[in-house]
């Protein structure tokens, strides 16, 4: 697969740093342009982000800590796969974390004004839903209400588990995205996770968004089995 489309950084410049080239490759994964299982080279990369091997060399050590993808030896890279295990395990890890950090953004009683993000993503989810339903635009909402929650918590080492965590589930969400029933009741459960924070409600919190995270991804995995996934 070619990197040869133009890929800017914010600059307008091709990315050259690690960082720029990190990020720059994690989208890449993330977003399916290079699929799971699929190899690629270091000059490939190289030579479309007009970067040297270094920040690539370096930038594939830092995806490969975050389980996104295999260094191979002489070969490049291999994209990781996702197996229905693997996504059960995943979503074991979230429910462990993430009500945690609900915990501790309830137990500090915020305002309105800290949680506007959150208020921000609810809209947008309920927007979405409303008249022809915009999926994407759900699944945009959705993610960034719980990357915002993670942020918010105020234990940063918390909020980069999950946000690790939350990467590599990624691209089975948006696989699965269209093949689910209609978030209704995800874009409730979001709002009345929300609601609970508000109140400085910490057990309602916690117990809401426990609940929200195991239905969730009995939901998730139920659709991988049944459609016979093997591999995302």
């Amino acid at each position: 697969m070619s990197l040869t489309q133009p890929h800017t950084a914010v600059t307008g410049r091709a990315p050259r740093s690690t960082d720029a080239v990190y990020a720059r490759l994690k989208q890449l994964i993330l977003d399916n342009h290079y699929p799971p299982g699929s190899q690629i080279l270091e000059s490939e990369v190289a030579a479309g982000l007009d970067a040297s091997r270094t920040p690539v060399r370096e930038a594939f050590v830092r995806l490969q800590q975050e389980g996104l993808l295999e260094i191979v030896p002489r070969h490049g890279v291999r994209i990781s796969a996702l197996s229905p295990d693997d996504m059960r395990e995943i979503y074991e890890v979230l429910m462990s974390l993430e009500p945690t950090a609900v915990e501790l953004l309830a137990a500090r009683k915020p305002d309105r004004a800290e949680l506007e993000s959150l208020i921000a993503s609810c809209d947008a989810m309920e927007a979405a839903l409303a008249g022809e339903p915009d999926l994407q635009a759900w699944a945009d909402a959705d993610e960034a209400f719980h990357l915002n929650l993670a942020r918010l918590c105020g234990n940063r080492r918390l909020a980069a588990m999950i946000m690790q965590v939350w990467d590599q589930a990624h691209r089975a969400r948006m696989f699965t995205l269209s093949l689910r029933p209609l978030p209704t009741q995800s874009t409730a459960e979001h709002r009345a996770v929300l609601e609970a924070i508000l109140a400085g409600d910490v057990e309602r919190a916690r117990e809401l968004y426990h609940a929200h995270r195991k239905r969730g991804g009995r939901e998730l995995t139920t659709i991988i089995e049944r459609h016979g996934i093997q591999r995302l």
